[in-house]
């Protein structure tokens, strides 16, 4: 198989670790970006867990997709395994998506176990800011890492409205504090 892509909705998307051929906008489906896994470590802890992103079931998500280099299959699998499957709250798949140009083509995608314990569920939004405005990790406060997705998304032309709403509700918190 000549052909490897991998697909990417949150960091992976701006800041990939690896080299590609060719990079693309994509649409997956029955899939959608969520804060949806609890961060025990980076973005929060044990006691008070903060929430990053998984790709759960449902909906659609647009991303980024990268077309890997044949030979560099093995390695970036390595990489992307070590980086994404630390505490294995993540399965990886190879699922159809759709670039930007028309083209069908399968990609590796990593998305959440729903049956792993840092999986958090479908929070609403107020329920995901509660969580995410309060929450300080090794990495940093959660809402950072939420307002800093944003931002990349933005850059990229991509909407992201269930994250937006949580930020806004975040925003209502602090003004009514």
């Amino acid at each position: 198989m000549d052909e490897f892509w991998v697909f990417g909705y949150g960091s992976l998307m701006w800041n990939p670790g690896f080299s590609y051929v060719e990079k693309a906008e994509a649409l997956i489906f029955g899939y959608r970006r969520s804060l949806c896994v609890h961060s025990w470590v980076h973005r929060g802890s044990e006691a008070s867990p903060g929430l990053v992103l998984g790709l759960d079931h449902g909906g659609s998500c647009r991303g980024m997709a990268f077309s890997i280099a044949a030979a560099e299959r093995d390695e970036v699998l390595s990489y992307l395994r070590e980086r994404e499957l630390v505490t294995k709250v993540y399965l990886e798949k190879t699922l159809p998506i759709r670039l930007a140009d028309g083209r069908r083509v399968t990609a590796v995608a990593y998305i959440v176990d729903r049956s792993h314990q840092q999986y958090a569920g479908a929070l609403d939004a107020v329920e995901a800011a509660h969580i995410v405005d309060s929450a300080i990790g090794q990495s940093g406060p959660n809402d950072a890492y939420l307002f800093n997705t944003l931002a990349h998304l933005r850059e990229m032309k991509i909407r992201d409205q269930w994250l937006e709403q949580v930020a806004g509700e975040i925003e209502r918190l602090r003004k009514a504090s």
